[in-house]
């Protein structure tokens, strides 16, 4: 087995897993400020997929094009979820919150089935059968710009967070949430916008990912799962871990489906997760409690 096959395979692996980060990105930003696992966040970025699939096949368009919209109408979609359905659980046990979100994900994944059918859904572009040529290392296109789609997502919400007022309220919120009610914020609407992030992080990884792999219905558990991954490898709460994570597992999964099979790719991601759990459980860049 040749150098530049392995790194072939290591640069798709790096690319698609840049995209899972963002899918888990979003995870991580709405446990670390809202404290509550979304157990939906699968489920909801395969909406995106299906609903990307669906404008492509109304009105043609590119993914990419319909990154805006999604992301538009997602964020408002998670603020409602969010204000109205998750904030009356908030102080109710965890236990409680885990059975509503399973529940809603178990209504997103039917409601798919009913409206789409189990048949999988794809979008074909020309540029997904072309590659940029570096030496002799093949990029794909697709996963090119998938990959630049999620660091740029990625780097405006770290920029989002770091520089505007209301980010750095909602980290108030994260850090101390008897603090940020003492002197005024509306914790419940920064709750709410912290939801709505998620949200766009999800819409604008599934919008990325449909040019990747064909969509269908029982998706949504399966990128629930792995998003747990990849947060948990990265570390809890942590947004670089998030992305990190997502490239560890992007370039596990390309390399069991190099040296071993691609039906293998999920017991080297969870063989990652049980390393990771046994010598450094709060995750790689995870602070310990």
């Amino acid at each position: 087995m040749s150098f530049d096959l392995v790194a072939n395979v290591v640069v798709a692996g790096v690319l698609t897993g840049l995209v899972y980060g963002l899918m888990a990105l979003g995870l991580s930003v709405i446990f670390g400020v809202v404290r509550v696992v979304n157990f939906a966040h699968g489920e909801m970025m395969t909406i995106a997929m299906y609903a990307a699939t669906v404008l492509f096949a109304a009105l043609g368009l590119d993914p990419f094009l319909c990154i805006l919209p999604v992301a538009v109408a997602f964020f408002f979609f998670g603020y409602a979820m969010q204000r109205v359905l998750i904030n009356p659980f908030i102080t109710r046990p965890e236990h409680s919150q885990f059975m509503l979100l399973v529940a809603v994900a178990i209504i997103m994944v039917n409601a798919l089935l009913m409206v789409f059918g189990p048949s999988a859904r794809n979008v074909q572009f020309d540029y997904q059968l072309e590659s940029f040529e570096i030496g002799k290392i093949l990029v794909d296109k697709a996963r090119f710009y998938a990959a630049l789609a999620a660091i740029a997502t990625a780097g405006l919400l770290f920029a989002f967070f770091k520089f505007s007022l209301v980010g750095k309220a909602i980290r108030a919120c994260a850090d101390n949430h008897l603090g940020a009610l003492v002197v005024g914020l509306d914790v419940k609407k920064l709750y709410a916008l912290t939801f709505g992030l998620g949200a766009v992080c999800v819409a604008v990884a599934g919008c990325a990912m449909v040019l990747l792999v064909d969509v269908t219905p029982p998706l949504g558990p399966a990128y629930t799962l792995l998003a747990f991954v990849i947060v948990i490898v990265g570390g809890l709460g942590s947004m670089p871990g998030a992305l990190l994570g997502g490239v560890l597992i992007g370039v596990s999964e390309a390399m069991a489906g190099l040296f071993v099979a691609p039906s293998a790719k999920g017991m080297f991601s969870f063989g990652l997760l049980i390393l990771i759990l046994l010598f450094r459980p709060q995750g790689l860049l995870g602070k310990r409690q």
